[in-house]
């Protein structure tokens, strides 16, 4: 955000520099050559006056060397035509040469010889190289005997132009360095605490409502800002921490009524027939029981892992180390087969509560609800971004696609596991979990079924490679 800011401001400078400077550059340009041409006039008005008089008297001789110390000083050849254009006065070889190479010569001359006062020759500008033509009639009206000519190099002029517009540059860049320079630190200063409320959002995102902007830099709305968002922030966190902490008194203090409640019911059973009504109340009353207290458990464990919300890097195979053995075996009292292809070196960022535990739930999950035959651990690191997708899948009767969009949710469950123990908890709070760590936890198809009736189940956790 602080380079674009600089990148709109300081191009915005620039036009404003150059709306005000080209214009003024022209007009120096022009004063310039204003000022040379007002000198040529008025010497070739003085000359034209000294000419009417010497030719009318036939005393040229004075003006002859007034015309060369002229040229001899100012480098500009000076030259008396009458009217069929012939030289009669002036260093007619400097004259010559410079007048071959101006083409708007003959219409300034000829209109001098008409009585009339053409507009000046020459463009002004630095890259030109034609010279400044410059004539005077002899004479009035009628009367005109002949003309004055002059033929300035305007190289000087341009050179004067080209200085004056280096220093109108170089007065138009301070105003722009000053600009960067302090455009730069000022809009850190404003840009600063929108950085830092970015970052304690993205904090937050991540789970940690701890997170406060700093309220006492930056510019006073921004301040507000941060001072409203850091109210906002105590509110949410004062909620979630009342909720977690409603949810663990509440399963805590029904805990110990519910284990009462449960003795009792169990104290019931050597009075009940071996057989009978009271016998199937019974069973059904203890399953209950039972299925409330690992409701409980469920609840408890829940508040616990979402009241610290972090991400660690970990290594993938030290994790599998502690865990494969005892995936074997669950597997194998379960008459199933287990399959880990992962390769070695994986490093990712592993959520609260520990990836092993997430894997625990699923294997779990995979062993409990399904007919699987086979239960395959595999990981692999896609091309693109940094992330590492650990799945966990097997070759039971898998869930179709409208089923795998509400397994994520909190006490769901399919309607074909509804008499296995559970709460319908686990894979929600491994998704929650996931999701807190930057990581993503997907449902997708499992491995094709041995009678080829279709595909089982899978689980893919997707984590960000931990970085180095």
């Amino acid at each position: 955000m602080h380079r674009r800011l600089l990148i709109v401001l300081v191009p915005l400078a620039v036009l404003l520099v150059a709306a005000l400077g080209v214009p003024l550059s022209v007009t120096v340009a022009e004063r310039e050559m204003q000022e040379t041409y007002v000198d040529r006039l008025n010497d070739v008005g003085r000359f034209a006056s000294l000419a009417e008089t010497a030719l009318s008297t036939g005393r040229i001789e004075a003006l002859q060397q007034e015309l060369a110390r002229y040229h001899e000083l100012y480098g500009i050849p000076v030259a008396v035509i009458d009217t069929s254009g012939t030289v009669l006065l002036g260093p007619g070889g400097a004259y010559q040469r410079a007048a071959r190479d101006e083409s708007a010569l003959p219409r300034i001359v000829t209109a001098a010889l008409a009585g009339t006062r053409p507009e000046p020759s020459g463009d002004w500008a630095p890259w030109g190289d034609s010279a400044l033509v410059v004539a005077e009639p002899v004479g009035r009206d009628s009367e005109v005997i002949g003309a004055v000519v002059t033929i300035s190099d305007l190289s000087k002029t341009r050179r004067r132009i080209l200085v004056l517009w280096a220093w109108l540059a170089a007065l138009g860049l301070l105003p722009l360095i000053a600009l960067v320079a302090v455009a730069w630190p000022v809009s850190a200063w404003v840009l600063r605490p929108v950085r830092e409320l970015d970052a304690a959002s993205s904090r937050i995102s991540q789970g940690d409502l701890t997170i406060r902007a700093d309220a006492e830099a930056g510019p006073v709305e921004l301040r507000r800002l941060a001072g409203s968002f850091n109210t906002m922030m105590d509110a949410v966190e004062n909620a979630v921490q009342r909720q977690r902490a409603f949810v663990s008194d509440a399963s805590h203090q029904l805990r110990n009524p519910l284990t009462s409640l449960r003795l009792a019911v169990e104290s019931l059973e050597p009075h009940l027939r071996a057989a009978g009504d009271g016998r199937q109340m019974y069973d059904v009353a203890v399953d209950e029981l039972k299925a409330m207290q690992r409701l409980l458990n469920a609840l408890q464990a829940s508040a616990r892992m979402e009241s610290i919300r972090t991400a660690s890097p970990v290594d993938l195979d030290a994790v599998l180390a502690t865990r494969v053995d005892r995936w074997r075996a669950l597997t194998a009292t379960a008459g199933q087969t287990l399959a880990v292809d992962v390769p070695p070196g994986l490093r990712l960022l592993e959520p609260t509560g520990g990836l092993g535990s997430i894997l625990d739930e699923l294997i779990s999950n995979a062993l409990r609800l399904s007919d699987a035959e086979v239960v395959e651990v595999s990981a692999r690191v896609p091309d693109g971004p940094g992330v590492v997708m650990i799945s966990v899948r097997d070759d039971g009767r898998g869930i179709d696609a409208s089923e795998r969009a509400q397994a994520l949710q909190r006490f769901w469950r399919s309607p074909r596991h509804q008499n296995v123990s559970g709460t319908g908890l686990g894979l929600a709070i491994c998704a929650d979990l996931v999701g807190a760590a930057g990581g993503e936890l997907r449902l997708e198809e499992g491995l094709p079924r041995p009678d080829g009736s279709g595909h089982g189940f899978a689980a893919v956790v997707v984590l960000p490679v931990a970085p180095d």
